[in-house]
């Protein structure tokens, strides 16, 4: 019996889509010397963002997923960047990166900056591709529009944005003609569904979380990917090893401790995130002999305490309802930041 030339892999049963700046590198560029620096940078001088690589990794553990990259930053640093994933042991499925080059050439100033005529076509056609059955979760940050982006994004696959109005949301937001075609036509590819789960927005510039509160419980913000992993141990998406996995990395290379780490859960359980059966397992899996929880275990009553500051948090707080998105009202939201405010400097 001849075998078949070729196995084709099985198609994703998850997609992640990641933006790169702010959302995985720890990237600064308020300032013509901050541009300056990250574009010099050599591959092992780049910092992720604490947690996200071990939480790429961990997604991509389940063999059934696909990783999708688009990122602001220009083609010219795809090798740094490349080498930079490899270097944190990310595998990529794909990895869209800015032709701002291109961009001045042509005299198209306001790609530069702009969000929304870059990053929907990318994210359009690449899901024109994916399988109908494909659920996605998103990653990006609070520096520019990835909020308004993704949810744009995925209330157009699913059918809930007319052409009307993403007509307007293109003309105000001013989106270039040609980009609007690539929207329009990939728009048309893709077969109706509801396939985006969840939005995670790292707070890089510690917006308030209330702030995305109109895109509904769909768009999680975090402060950081301790937070992330957890929704997705409730979601289905990890193991409560997986999540101690995260936390282990971020104790080791950013001075996360119990206490700051649960304070982190305190913060999703406040906002009604419903994790109390996230809080089980993982209490349960640390727990366990794995020689790995020894980062977890600053004190001999750490469990103790752990749950302790769980079960004060008393009843769980109802989940905030799902809500119709007013995009024409919050395109404010999609528009670049021309004066972005700093940072606080650390206490």
């Amino acid at each position: 019996m001849s075998l078949p030339d070729r196995i084709d892999p099985r198609p994703p049963r998850r997609i992640y889509r990641w933006d790169l700046d702010k959302t995985y590198l720890q990237t600064e560029f308020d300032s013509i010397r901050d541009i300056l620096r990250t574009a010099f940078q050599k591959a092992h001088e780049k910092q992720a963002v604490p947690g996200a690589s071990a939480l790429i990794r961990e997604l991509a553990a389940n063999g059934d997923s696909r990783l999708c990259i688009v990122s602001g930053s220009p083609r010219q640093m795809r090798s740094v960047l490349e080498e930079k994933l490899k270097l944190d042991g990310v595998v990529w499925d794909e990895f869209v990166l800015k032709d701002n080059v291109g961009n001045l050439m042509r005299g198209r100033f306001r790609a530069l900056r702009g969000q929304v005529g870059y990053k929907l076509p990318a994210i359009l056609e690449s899901r024109a591709l994916a399988p109908l059955e494909a659920e996605e979760v998103l990653f990006g940050d609070d520096a520019e529009a990835d909020a308004f982006i993704y949810s744009l994004y995925a209330d157009m696959v699913a059918g809930r944005v007319d052409e009307r109005v993403l007509s307007q949301i293109l003309s105000q937001a001013a989106v270039y003609p040609d980009e609007v075609e690539r929207v329009h036509a990939a728009w048309k590819k893709i077969a109706v569904s509801d396939p985006v789960r969840r939005i995670f927005i790292h707070l890089d510039r510690l917006t308030p979380p209330a702030h995305f509160a109109d895109y509904g419980p769909r768009v999680v913000p975090i402060f950081n990917y301790f937070q992330a992993a957890l929704v997705l141990l409730a979601d289905g998406h990890l193991t409560a090893p997986q999540v101690i996995k995260v936390a282990v990395e971020m104790v080791q290379t950013a001075g996360h401790n119990i206490i700051t780490l649960s304070n982190s859960f305190q913060d999703l359980l406040r906002r009604g995130l419903p994790l109390q059966q996230a809080a089980a397992a993982l209490v349960q899996a640390l727990e366990g002999p794995n020689a790995l929880l020894q980062a977890l275990r600053p004190m001999p009553d750490i469990i103790s305490a752990f749950t302790k500051r769980l079960a004060a948090l008393g009843t769980e707080p109802a989940p905030p309802p799902a809500r119709a998105v007013d995009y024409l009202a919050m395109l404010h939201h999609a528009l670049p930041r021309t004066h972005k405010a700093r940072k606080p400097p650390p206490a």
